[in-house]
């Protein structure tokens, strides 16, 4: 009884989440944190290791993960840029907490982990290599000034991969988000996955 009433609980959470979402930017409850913690199986694009395959990573580089949740990608983006750092931002303290524990419990250490919204984050001009937004791009209030924000952080040659699922309530079209990047100054450099699900990567020109 216990256990389908908490079932029942955490499902109506969710749809009272996703009914909020389409009226809202509205980021995904921290107790709601188990239901993106995990690959989908369904998705391929959308999968940690997919992701990171298309973005040429290597040790000791600079990584920016902007709505790391509990750090589905947070830590295999840290244990392959090592020695390098990765930047987890996320407004909600209860998400970098999860983030935080996961990581020890993998002994990942070259993690920083800071609550802001990336709209307002100062973040040090042209020094990361990389950037990810994982379904997290239609839960930022100002989407513009996020991708402005991300384009100036990344240096020359730097790359974003932003990854969208339809399943998301806050899913955004790949038309969305270029018009997006192209506004801000990225270009895409490539592309996985279909239009229900795919990354896209955009790339800060060098010149």
């Amino acid at each position: 009884m216990f256990t389908f009433s908490l079932i029942a609980a955490l499902v109506a959470g969710f749809i009272g989440w996703m009914l909020l979402s389409r009226r809202r930017a509205v980021p995904c409850p921290a107790w709601l944190a188990f239901m993106v913690e995990w690959d989908n199986p369904f998705f391929k694009s959308t999968q940690a290791k997919t992701i990171l395959a298309h973005l040429d990573l290597a040790p000791g580089m600079r990584v920016l993960d902007v709505g790391c949740g509990p750090g589905r990608l947070t830590i295999p983006l840290a244990q392959a840029v090592a020695p390098g750092r990765v930047l987890a931002l996320d407004l909600q303290a209860a998400m970098l907490d999860r983030a935080r524990a996961n990581a020890e419990r993998a002994g990942v250490t070259n993690i920083d982990f800071q609550r802001a919204a990336i709209e307002a984050c100062p973040l040090p001009i042209a020094s990361f290599d990389r950037a990810v937004l994982v379904n997290v791009l239609g839960e930022i209030p100002h989407p513009a000034v996020a991708m402005k924000q991300i384009f100036t952080a990344l240096k020359p040659g730097g790359v974003l991969a932003v990854t969208e699922i339809i399943a998301d309530p806050h899913f955004q079209s790949q038309t969305r988000v270029l018009a997006l990047a192209s506004a801000a100054g990225l270009r895409e450099k490539s592309r996985i996955g279909g239009r229900l699900a795919y990354t896209l990567y955009l790339e800060r020109p060098r010149d």
